[in-house]
C-alpha cells in the first residue's frame, strides 16, 4: 500500500478559569450548559471518544483544556488517554497524540525565553499525562518563525504541522537551487525537512489547504463516504508513498458541525472497508518514509490570518464577521501594554528569583510539575534541582509565588485575547484577569508604578461599545472582582 490518509484535529479551548478561584464561572452564551467547556465536551470531545475517532486520527489537546477535562470530565479524559494507547497498536508503535505549546501563545511574537518555556512546558505536560515523550508538537494557530522551530527541535520534536501557504520554497535533497512554492501551496503529499540556522532540522507536514477548508466549512454535510473520497482524490498515479492529510480545529467534528464526529468515523470505516488507503499518523509515516525533500518556511505566518500574524498585534482586517465596521485598533495598544508588563514582571522575577534559584529562568522552564497539583515528591525534586540552597517553608512559598506570577504572565498572551472583535469580549477580559493576577503575585506596593504604567497603556485600548469604555475600565472592574474574592479567602 502506497496510499495513506491522516486527519489531524487540533482540540483546544482557551483557559477559562478565574485566576483567583481556579474555577470556570457561568457563561450565559453557553446555555443551557454552565460554560463553554461543558458544552463543547458534550457536543464534541465526548462524542468523538464514543465514535472511536481519537485512536484512528492524529490529534493534539491544549494542555489547559486537558487540565479541565481531567478535573471536570474524567471519563472523557481517560478515554482520550486510552485511545492514544490503542493507536500505538494500530500504527506500529507510533501513537497519535502530539504535544502543543503550553498556553496557546503566538510564539513568533514571544521573546526567546517565553518560546523556550512554552515548548518545554508543552513537553512536560504531555509526558505527565501520556506517559511518554511526544514525537511532534502543534504550534498555536500554526504561527511560525525559525526561532520557534529551533525551540521545537531543541526539545527533541521531530515534526510539526503547517498550512501549505506557509512554505516559501522547496527542493530535493542534494539540489542547490530552491523552487518557489506556488501560491496554492506546494505538494502536500510528502513531508519536508526544514534546515535551521543552528544546523538542526525538523520535519514539516504541510496539510492540504482546500481539503481542510472544505471540511471546516461544509464538507461534513455530504457524509462519510464523500469525505473519504475527498481525501483520496488527492492521490496521483505515482507509485511513491503519498500522504493525503488535512488539519482542522477538532471542534469541527461535533461542535461546529453537529454529527461531524459520526461523519468522520464513517469516513474512516469506508476507507478501511474499501481498501482505498491505509490510515496512518504523522509519526508512523515519517518513520517509514525517508525525507527526500527540503522546504523553507514563510516566517511570521499562521493558518488563521491572511496577513501573517497581524491578527494578534494590529488592525490587519481579519475579524469574525459578526460585527461589520467594528475597529480592531485596540489590538496594537493591548499587545504593547502586555509586552511592557511582561518585561517589567521579568525584572522582578530575576531580582527576587536570584535569591532563591540557581538560575531563575532555568527553574521556570522546569516548574510546570509544581504549578499543577504537585505531590510532595514533585516539590522535593524541583527544589533539590533548582534551589540555590535548602529552603524553609516560607522561602518555598515565595519561590512558588514567583513562578505562579510567571505562569500568569504567559497565560495573559493566550491568542484568543486578540482573535475576536472587541476587548470587552469574554476572551480579552480573561487575559486581562491573568494580567491582574500576575501583578498581584509580584508583591508590588499599593500604587505600584508597574501597575500604574500598565493602566496608562490600557487607556488606548478602546472598546467599540462606548458603555464598556477602555481597557483600563475593563481591567479595573476585573481587579475589583479579584480583590473581593481574595478578601473572602482571608
Amino acid at each position: 500500500m502506497s496510499r495513506f490518509v491522516c486527519v489531524h484535529g487540533h482540540f483546544y479551548q482557551p483557559p477559562r478559569e478565574n485566576p483567583w478561584t481556579g474555577r470556570v464561572e457561568p457563561e450565559a452564551s453557553a446555555a443551557p450548559f454552565h460554560d463553554w467547556n461543558q458544552r463543547i465536551t458534550a457536543e464534541c470531545y465526548s462524542p468523538n471518544a464514543e465514535a472511536g475517532n481519537y485512536a484512528r486520527m492524529s490529534f493534539n489537546f491544549g494542555p489547559t483544556l486537558l487540565s479541565w477535562l481531567e478535573r471536570e470530565a474524567g471519563p472523557v479524559f481517560e478515554a482520550i488517554l486510552a485511545a492514544d494507547r490503542e493507536s500505538r497498536e494500530r500504527f506500529s508503535g507510533h501513537v497519535s497524540a502530539i504535544a502543543q505549546a503550553h498556553s496557546h501563545m503566538i510564539l513568533p511574537l514571544a521573546n526567546a525565553r517565553d518560546k523556550r518555556t512554552q515548548v518545554r512546558w508543552g513537553v512536560l505536560d504531555f509526558e505527565r499525562r501520556f506517559g511518554r515523550v511526544p514525537e511532534g508538537m502543534w504550534l498555536p494557530e500554526t504561527a511560525v518563525d525559525l526561532p520557534t522551530l529551533e525551540a521545537l527541535a531543541g526539545q527533541g520534536m521531530r515534526f510539526t504541522i503547517l498550512a501549505p501557504d506557509q512554505a516559501r520554497a522547496w527542493r530535493g535533497n542534494g539540489e542547490s537551487g530552491w523552487q518557489e512554492a506556488p501560491a496554492a501551496g506546494l505538494d502536500t503529499r510528502r513531508p519536508y525537512n526544514v534546515p535551521l540556522p543552528s544546523g538542526r532540522r525538523i520535519a514539516v507536514f504541510f496539510y492540504d489547504g482546500p481539503t481542510a477548508h472544505a471540511i471546516a466549512f461544509g464538507e461534513l454535510a455530504r457524509g462519510g463516504e464523500a469525505l473519504a473520497r475527498r481525501l483520496t482524490s488527492l492521490f496521483t498515479d505515482s507509485p511513491e508513498p503519498q500522504l493525503a492529510h488535512a488539519a482542522t480545529d477538532g471542534e469541527t467534528y461535533g461542535h461546529h458541525h453537529r454529527g461531524g464526529e459520526r461523519v468522520l468515523a464513517q469516513a474512516f470505516g469506508f476507507l478501511e472497508a474499501e481498501g482505498l488507503a491505509r490510515l496512518t499518523n504523522y509519526g508512523e509515516f515519517l518513520a517509514n518514509n525517508p525525507l527526500a525533500f527540503e522546504a523553507e518556511i514563510r516566517e511570521n505566518t499562521s493558518w488563521s490570518c491572511a496577513h501573517g500574524i497581524g491578527r494578534w498585534r494590529e488592525a490587519c482586517g481579519c475579524q469574525t464577521g459578526e460585527h461589520p465596521g467594528w475597529s480592531q485598533a485596540w489590538r496594537a495598544p493591548l499587545r504593547q501594554a502586555l509586552d511592557s508588563l511582561r518585561d517589567a514582571l521579568a525584572l522582578r522575577f530575576e531580582r527576587d528569583g536570584e535569591k532563591l534559584f540557581r538560575d531563575p529562568w532555568a527553574a521556570r522552564d522546569e516548574a510546570l510539575p509544581v504549578l499543577s497539583q504537585p505531590s510532595a515528591g514533585d516539590l522535593e525534586r524541583f527544589f533539590e534541582g533548582q534551589a540555590l540552597r535548602p529552603r524553609d517553608v516560607s522561602e518555598r512559598r515565595r519561590a512558588l509565588r514567583l513562578l505562579e506570577m510567571q505562569r500568569y504572565a504567559m497565560l495573559m498572551f493566550a491568542s484568543c485575547g486578540w482573535f475576536f472583535d472587541d476587548p470587552a469580549g469574554l476572551e480579552t477580559r480573561q487575559i486581562l484577569r491573568f494580567a491582574a493576577r500576575a501583578i498581584e503575585l509580584s508583591d508590588g506596593e499599593p500604587g505600584d508604578p508597574l501597575e500604574r504604567e500598565f493602566l496608562t497603556r490600557l487607556e488606548a485600548v478602546r472598546s467599540n461599545d462606548p458603555s464598556a469604555g477602555s481597557g483600563r475600565d475593563i481591567y479595573e472592574e476585573l481587579k475589583i472582582e479579584g480583590l473581593k474574592i481574595e478578601g473572602l479567602k482571608d
